[in-house]
Protein backbone atom coordinates (compact mmCIF):
# COMPACT_ATOMS: atom_id res chain seq x y z
CA UNK A 1 0.00 0.00 0.00
CA UNK A 2 1.29 3.56 -1.33
CA UNK A 3 1.01 6.34 1.35
CA UNK A 4 -3.44 7.52 0.56
CA UNK A 5 -4.63 8.25 3.41
CA UNK A 6 -7.94 8.96 4.96
CA UNK A 7 -9.16 12.71 6.20
CA UNK A 8 -10.22 12.18 9.68
CA UNK A 9 -13.80 11.36 10.44
CA UNK A 10 -14.35 11.98 6.72
CA UNK A 11 -14.72 10.28 3.10
CA UNK A 12 -12.24 12.22 1.58
CA UNK A 13 -8.96 10.83 0.98
CA UNK A 14 -5.76 12.36 -0.28
CA UNK A 15 -2.34 11.19 -1.54
CA UNK A 16 1.20 12.27 -2.00
CA UNK A 17 2.13 15.33 -3.33
CA UNK A 18 4.93 13.77 -5.06
CA UNK A 19 2.57 10.94 -6.84
CA UNK A 20 1.24 10.87 -10.05
CA UNK A 21 -2.67 8.98 -10.93
CA UNK A 22 -1.88 7.88 -14.44
CA UNK A 23 -4.33 6.28 -16.60
CA UNK A 24 -5.23 5.71 -20.32
CA UNK A 25 -8.24 4.81 -22.47
CA UNK A 26 -9.27 4.20 -26.08
CA UNK A 27 -11.20 5.74 -27.93
CA UNK A 28 -14.74 4.90 -26.31
CA UNK A 29 -13.37 6.11 -23.00
CA UNK A 30 -12.57 2.48 -21.73
CA UNK A 31 -9.80 2.04 -19.01
CA UNK A 32 -6.53 0.43 -21.01
CA UNK A 33 -4.18 1.07 -18.51
CA UNK A 34 -4.01 2.61 -14.95
CA UNK A 35 -0.51 2.99 -12.21
CA UNK A 36 -0.81 1.04 -8.83
CA UNK A 37 -1.65 5.08 -7.36
CA UNK A 38 -4.67 5.43 -9.16
CA UNK A 39 -6.08 1.89 -8.15
CA UNK A 40 -5.12 2.18 -4.89
CA UNK A 41 -6.67 5.89 -4.34
CA UNK A 42 -9.84 4.67 -6.39
CA UNK A 43 -10.18 1.67 -4.33
CA UNK A 44 -9.86 -0.85 -6.67
CA UNK A 45 -7.75 -3.87 -7.97
CA UNK A 46 -6.25 -3.29 -11.68
CA UNK A 47 -8.60 -5.81 -12.76
CA UNK A 48 -11.56 -4.27 -11.89
CA UNK A 49 -10.46 -1.35 -13.89
CA UNK A 50 -9.23 -2.23 -17.28
CA UNK A 51 -12.23 -2.60 -19.42
CA UNK A 52 -14.39 -0.15 -17.45
CA UNK A 53 -15.54 2.92 -18.74
CA UNK A 54 -12.86 5.60 -17.31
CA UNK A 55 -16.43 7.23 -15.95
CA UNK A 56 -16.16 4.37 -13.06
CA UNK A 57 -14.73 6.69 -10.63
CA UNK A 58 -17.16 10.57 -11.92
CA UNK A 59 -17.97 11.72 -8.51
CA UNK A 60 -22.26 12.94 -8.62
CA UNK A 61 -20.99 15.93 -7.69
CA UNK A 62 -19.02 16.95 -10.48
CA UNK A 63 -21.51 18.65 -13.10
CA UNK A 64 -21.99 17.35 -16.78
CA UNK A 65 -20.83 20.83 -18.51
CA UNK A 66 -17.30 20.06 -16.53
CA UNK A 67 -16.91 16.72 -18.85
CA UNK A 68 -18.58 18.02 -21.60
CA UNK A 69 -15.59 21.33 -21.69
CA UNK A 70 -12.87 18.56 -21.14
CA UNK A 71 -14.06 16.66 -24.34
CA UNK A 72 -14.00 20.09 -25.97
CA UNK A 73 -10.90 20.87 -25.38
CA UNK A 74 -9.71 17.98 -26.03
CA UNK A 75 -10.87 17.88 -29.83
CA UNK A 76 -10.42 21.32 -30.52
CA UNK A 77 -6.71 21.69 -28.99
CA UNK A 78 -5.39 18.06 -28.02
CA UNK A 79 -5.49 18.36 -23.97
CA UNK A 80 -7.33 19.53 -21.20
CA UNK A 81 -6.76 20.68 -17.21
CA UNK A 82 -8.56 20.66 -14.85
CA UNK A 83 -9.87 19.83 -11.09
CA UNK A 84 -11.80 17.33 -11.04
CA UNK A 85 -13.75 15.25 -7.90
CA UNK A 86 -13.85 11.57 -8.41
CA UNK A 87 -15.70 8.54 -6.72
CA UNK A 88 -13.99 5.82 -4.86
CA UNK A 89 -15.29 2.37 -4.76
CA UNK A 90 -16.46 2.65 -1.34
CA UNK A 91 -18.46 5.99 -2.60
CA UNK A 92 -15.27 8.15 -0.37
CA UNK A 93 -13.92 10.59 -3.11
CA UNK A 94 -10.77 12.75 -3.41
CA UNK A 95 -9.61 15.95 -6.03
CA UNK A 96 -7.06 15.92 -8.56
CA UNK A 97 -5.38 18.17 -11.07
CA UNK A 98 -6.18 16.37 -13.99
CA UNK A 99 -4.69 16.66 -17.26
CA UNK A 100 -6.22 14.70 -20.50
CA UNK A 101 -3.99 14.30 -23.49
CA UNK A 102 -5.31 12.83 -27.08
CA UNK A 103 -2.22 10.42 -28.09
CA UNK A 104 -2.27 8.55 -31.67
CA UNK A 105 -0.69 4.88 -30.95
CA UNK A 106 1.43 3.43 -33.68
CA UNK A 107 -1.58 1.96 -35.49
CA UNK A 108 -3.32 5.47 -35.97
CA UNK A 109 -5.65 4.59 -33.36
CA UNK A 110 -6.62 7.63 -30.85
CA UNK A 111 -6.23 6.82 -26.59
CA UNK A 112 -6.27 9.18 -24.30
CA UNK A 113 -3.91 10.05 -21.38
CA UNK A 114 -5.10 11.20 -17.96
CA UNK A 115 -2.10 12.33 -15.33
CA UNK A 116 -3.89 13.78 -12.10
CA UNK A 117 -1.73 15.41 -9.41
CA UNK A 118 -2.58 16.72 -6.08
CA UNK A 119 -4.60 20.20 -6.41
CA UNK A 120 -4.12 23.07 -4.54
CA UNK A 121 -6.58 23.20 -1.28
CA UNK A 122 -7.25 26.74 -2.88
CA UNK A 123 -8.19 25.46 -6.42
CA UNK A 124 -10.71 22.94 -4.47
CA UNK A 125 -12.12 26.02 -2.69
CA UNK A 126 -12.51 27.39 -5.98
CA UNK A 127 -14.47 24.89 -7.39
CA UNK A 128 -16.65 23.26 -4.88
CA UNK A 129 -19.01 26.84 -5.22
CA UNK A 130 -18.76 26.90 -8.99
CA UNK A 131 -19.34 22.79 -8.89
CA UNK A 132 -22.39 23.45 -6.83
CA UNK A 133 -23.81 26.57 -9.01
CA UNK A 134 -23.48 24.37 -12.42
CA UNK A 135 -25.03 21.35 -10.80
CA UNK A 136 -27.88 22.76 -9.13
CA UNK A 137 -28.62 24.35 -13.19
CA UNK A 138 -28.31 20.42 -14.56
Amino acid sequence: MSDIYQGEGRDEWFFPEDSYILSETDDKGIIIYANQMFCELAGYELDELIGEPHNIVRHPDMPRIAFKGLWDDIQSKGFWTGIVKNRRKDRGYYWVHATALRRIDSNGNYTYLSIRRVPKKSEIEACIPLYTDLKSKE
